[in-house]
């Protein structure tokens, strides 16, 4: 896809990933509607973008489903028909085991993470299909294929998401809509606070250290690489390249490896 000149939806704009997609569709040469639960956040990637009229803001909580479905109309109404969605919105758990997760956390998480992008999918889908050449892409995690101990149900809503995607991609063949599945491993982003969830690192920054992060920029960039290039699936970091590939040859080994290196964070 040739970026320049689309309209791209972002969901997650406020901050993290989702900024620097938007930032960086933007120096591409696209406009953006940036989605996000945060004005503030939005704000301060106004700030950044200093894009004038090719960015504009939505504060759209992607959980409430007519909230979502009003999107298409108040997008079109400022820019245009909608080329792309990039769904970046998602949260982590809390870091226990699942016989300690209450309910309403594992709601909260699947209601995120897979409601909230499978809304955006339906809202916009039918402007997308009319698209000469359009775009849709979610943001799964290496979690969806490499379990990490205390965050099950988060790996398990991101492998909807990951089985969604790749979904979508088989019923939308010999359509204009490209469909993307994005992998990404550790990146340094404020996830957990935006989550709610309290990080108990037992050794400090040691451990933080221990625990290479990809940028949230290097993320950006391999997402607006993918959009132009069309591809079915990438992956951010070598943690998530790595994983990718150990967890299809040995899943086993994968899965206790995971759990020997995470499992401080259990306590």
């Amino acid at each position: 896809m040739n970026i320049a000149g689309k309209v791209f939806v972002v969901t997650g704009a406020g901050n993290g990933i989702g900024r620097e997609v938007t930032l960086q569709l933007l120096r591409s040469g696209a406009s953006v509607a940036g989605v996000d639960l945060n004005a503030d956040g939005l704000a301060e990637t106004v700030a950044l973008a200093a894009a004038g009229n090719s960015l504009s803001t939505h504060t759209v909580n992607i959980t409430d489903r007519e909230a979502v479905e009003a999107l298409p109309a108040a997008v079109a109404d400022i820019h245009g028909a909608v080329d792309g969605i990039v769904n970046v919105a998602g949260v982590i758990q809390k870091f226990v085991k699942i016989i300690d997760l209450p309910y309403e956390e594992i709601e909260k998480v699947m209601t995120v993470n897979f409601w909230g992008t499978l809304h955006m999918v339906k809202a916009f889908l039918p402007v997308l299909v009319e698209r000469p050449d359009a775009a849709i892409v979610n943001v799964a995690s290496m979690g969806a294929y490499a379990a990490v101990p205390g965050q099950a149900v988060y790996g398990a809503s991101k492998a909807a998401v990951g089985l969604l995607t790749e979904a979508l991609y088989a019923e939308l063949q010999g359509t204009s809509v490209a469909v993307t599945a994005i992998y990404p491993g550790a990146i340094g982003t404020n996830i957990a606070a935006n989550s709610g969830v309290v990080m108990d690192m037992p050794d400090g920054d040691a451990a933080a250290s221990a625990r290479k992060t990809t940028t949230p920029a290097e993320a950006g960039r391999v997402i607006v690489e993918a959009i132009a290039k069309g591809r079915f699936r990438a992956t951010i970091g070598k943690d998530a390249a790595t994983m990718d590939k150990l967890s299809r040859l040995n899943p086993k080994y994968a899965t206790e490896l995971i759990a020997k290196q995470m499992g401080d964070l259990l306590g």
